[in-house]
């Protein structure tokens, strides 16, 4: 298939007043939406612009939603200081301090990601990695804590923010693969970021090529978290290292390891252009798989029919739908959280539309402190409403797959709204979280 190639555009805060395709914006409502990008992280290119954002149904398209920052994602107050900074020109060292100010009320790290994640090697933390779960360590490679385009709800906004206490990032110093050398344990590795994809192909080399060697024999799957696919698929066809990139994958899965490429879609847009629809065809011809992840957005994706038509279009390309996640408690949760009971709704009226290939899609799924928590569903026992819960990954594998239960809760957003059921004083794993966390902190 021949496809024209496209050089990105990258389009910054600073260009929002000047877009031309926000000319039917007011001066005031474009810089509204500055300020908002002066907090959160703003990014989007041409690729987005031009053949994914339907500009005649903006702002109600869902990609508009997803890429470009609304006034409402701020609460009214920090929304109206901002703007007036900018109104008047304020020194950019100043206007820095008070948006840093505001980005530290917005929980920069959920679930424990900075003080319980990070492991140690020789008694010091190991820069750029997780390790939360004992089969699975997450590399943030220094090169790649950007992306192709910023999702409005990303709760790892704090990695594109400029603060460097709150960026994880690895460089290709070798320490994380010691780290892996030591830890046997370890089946799977997850680059991620950002978007290693942003990177080009020999830096992504450096990660990948050392783990092909026999003294990382235990590391049985390599993952790619990726949204490239859906924001820039110019990267696996048309881009000057696209075949480079290809044939890194391919050697991955010639050496006998399982190569997944974990891709973010928010929403079916993305998976409907041929570009994109190339890019992996390409990818699947290397052998590697292509898992598909996304959470529910209010404005964005909450409908059962829209998860279904993207499930739908995802097995049809031959991806495997793998998790509907619960956003997390960070950034502007306030404007894209849905009530866990609503999230499992559309889940269950989604699931419903989809045959069997689609049903390996498991959710809704909290990333939450002490793992991945399913609502598996809503229940009545003995006489009490409930939530049935179970983990899928956790802390301590023991727990994963017991079912446990809590209160029903109409309005709670994420699992620290919810209350053991049946009278119980604690969820069972709380006091074995309590004595790992401590531990950690030691």
């Amino acid at each position: 298939m021949n496809m024209q190639s496209k050089k990105i555009k990258f389009y910054q805060a600073k260009d929002i007043k000047n877009l031309e395709q926000l000319s039917k914006f007011s001066f005031k409502e474009r810089l509204q939406m500055q300020a908002v990008a002066s907090v959160l992280p703003f990014r989007t290119n041409n690729y987005v612009i031009e053949e994914l954002i339907d500009w005649n149904n903006v702002p109600d398209d869902p990609i508009f939603r997803l890429t470009f920052t609304h006034p409402e994602m701020l609460p009214s107050q920090e929304l109206n200081y901002v703007y007036q900074l900018l109104e008047e020109n304020t020194p950019q060292k100043e206007l820095r301090e008070a948006v840093n100010q505001i980005r530290r009320r917005l929980n920069p790290h959920p679930a424990g990601q900075k003080q319980y994640n990070v492991p140690t090697f020789n008694g010091e933390p190991v820069p750029g990695i997780q390790h939360k779960y004992r089969e699975t360590v997450l590399i943030f490679p220094t090169a790649g804590q950007t992306c192709h385009a910023y999702c409005t709800f990303c709760f790892r906004w704090p990695q594109f923010v400029g603060l460097d206490d709150l960026t994880f990032a690895t460089r290709e110093s070798g320490i994380f693969q010691q780290y892996l050398q030591q830890h046997q344990e370890v089946t799977d590795v997850l680059l991620t970021g950002g978007d290693p994809m942003t990177m080009k192909t020999k830096q992504i080399a450096l990660y990948i090529e050392p783990l092909l060697e026999p003294e990382f024999d235990h590391i049985q799957t390599i993952r790619i978290g990726t949204k490239s696919l859906a924001y820039w698929p110019y990267r696996y066809v048309t881009d000057p290292d696209a075949d480079d990139l290809l044939r890194l994958l391919e050697k991955v899965v010639q050496r006998g390891k399982h190569l997944a490429i974990m891709g973010h879609y928010e929403h079916w847009k993305e998976l409907d252009t041929p570009i994109a629809q190339e890019a992996i065809r390409r990818i699947r011809s290397t052998g590697a798989q292509i898992r598909t992840q996304a959470p529910v957005i209010r404005h964005i994706n909450d409908s059962a029919e829209t998860w279904a038509k993207m499930w739908q279009m995802q097995v049809n390309l031959g991806c495997i739908p793998y998790y509907m996640f619960v956003e997390r408690q960070t950034g502007a949760k306030e404007y894209f959280e849905i009530s866990l009971v609503r999230t499992w709704e559309i889940y269950q009226q989604a699931i419903q539309q989809v045959s069997g290939l689609g049903r390996t899609a498991r959710g809704p799924v909290m990333s939450a402190l002490p793992g991945k928590v399913a609502i598996d569903g809503v229940a009545e026992i003995a006489g009490e409403k409930v939530f049935a819960l179970s983990f899928l990954q956790a802390r301590e594998p023991d727990w994963c797959k017991r079912p446990f239960f809590a209160q029903f809760n109409a309005d709670a957003t994420w699992l620290s709204d919810l209350q053991p059921a049946f009278g119980q004083d604690k969820f069972f794993y709380e006091s074995q979280l309590e004595e790992i966390l401590t531990n950690k902190m030691l």
